[in-house]
């Protein structure tokens, strides 16, 4: 039994003994891995830095309208397009508010299958956090319990917290996301912690009944949006036409009009019970009984209602342009 021991110790050893040789070598590579993305990053700023230069020269000399110029105008494009595809495979520097969040850490994948992993995993959070905040807004709507109503909007707050610092780290690994939806996520997190510390008043009654409607309606236009815009996702995907790291949305982008432009309207419901909460809270302001918290969420339904709908409509008259043949 004892020499059975003894060689199961040695068979370790040796096996330990492995490890610490495949370890030693897994250190020296990703020294080497280090040094070379610091090489390549450093050609990138300089490639960059030169082609500043050259656009600027160029810029002085447009009048000579020279056939080697606009050669050397579309090289310059090309050359940009070029270094943006070798930065994908290269750490790349986190934003202000991922530094001012998580500090200053590296949060690009450089392996390709992770950066799906990482958006897929994305999707998957986005869609189970909307059916529950669908289900404690339906027994919100029914069951008139404080502490109910406290974990809910504190639900909403590190939801909206959370999809921002998510979105910022996906799109510091190539997903273009536009800037209007990751600000709207922003402001979506102060608006949700102000109706959080909103005391439980008169006012607050009014106006609980149709925040947690509007939540239920914003709930269902979320899921009917996943279920649509991922399967249009993947079908442009396999034909080449989008971005393996596209992510859905919340409003309506150009690559939707295909086959979703049903969504506009249920859009535009959703975006003008936002007017409507907005001008309720406005009016309820007037109250005697009104806090701060009252008229700042006004305003807050009232931008996210603007900048939804800009952001929207401005996505129908380049499409009906690009449709009948004019230039974007």
């Amino acid at each position: 039994m004892s020499a059975s021991i003894f060689e199961e110790w040695e068979e370790l050893a040796k096996d330990y003994s492995q490890l610490e040789s495949a370890n030693e070598s897994y250190q020296k590579k990703l020294k080497e891995l280090s040094d070379l993305q610091q090489t390549c990053l450093k050609h990138i700023a300089h490639q960059r830095y030169r082609l500043k230069i050259i656009g600027k020269s160029i810029k002085r000399l447009e009048k000579e309208r020279s056939t080697s110029l606009e050669t050397i105008k579309i090289g310059i494009l090309k050359r940009e397009a070029e270094l943006q595809v070798v930065e994908q495979t290269l750490p790349r520097r986190s934003g202000k508010y991922l530094k001012l969040v998580l500090g200053n850490i590296d949060v690009s994948f450089l392996n390709k299958a992770e950066k799906f992993r990482y958006k897929d995993e994305y999707e998957k959070f986005k869609l189970i956090n909307h059916v529950v905040a669908f289900f404690m807004a339906i027994i919100n709507l029914y069951y008139h319990f404080r502490p109910l109503e406290l974990l809910y909007l504190a639900f909403l707050v590190w939801y909206y917290c959370t999809i921002t610092i998510r979105e910022s780290i996906l799109k510091v690994n190539g997903s273009r996301i536009k800037g209007w939806w990751r600000i709207h996520h922003t402001l979506s997190t102060i608006a949700s912690a102000v109706l959080l510390v909103w005391p439980e008043n008169q006012l607050w009654s009014e106006f609980r009944e149709q925040f947690m409607w509007y939540n239920i309606y914003n709930c269902l236009i979320q899921y009917l949006q996943f279920k649509y815009q991922r399967g249009a996702l993947y079908r442009l995907k396999a034909l080449g036409e989008r971005d393996n790291m596209d992510i859905t949305i919340e409003g309506f982008h150009s690559w939707m009009w295909r086959g979703l432009t049903f969504l506009l309207p249920f859009l535009f419901i959703a975006y003008i019970f936002q007017l409507v909460n907005a001008v309720v809270l406005y009016r309820l302001s007037y109250s005697h009984q009104a806090s701060w918290h009252v008229l700042v969420s006004s305003a807050f339904f009232f931008v996210f209602f603007v900048g939804n709908t800009l952001t929207t409509i401005m996505v129908i008259p380049n499409k009906i342009r690009e449709k009948n043949g004019f230039p974007i």
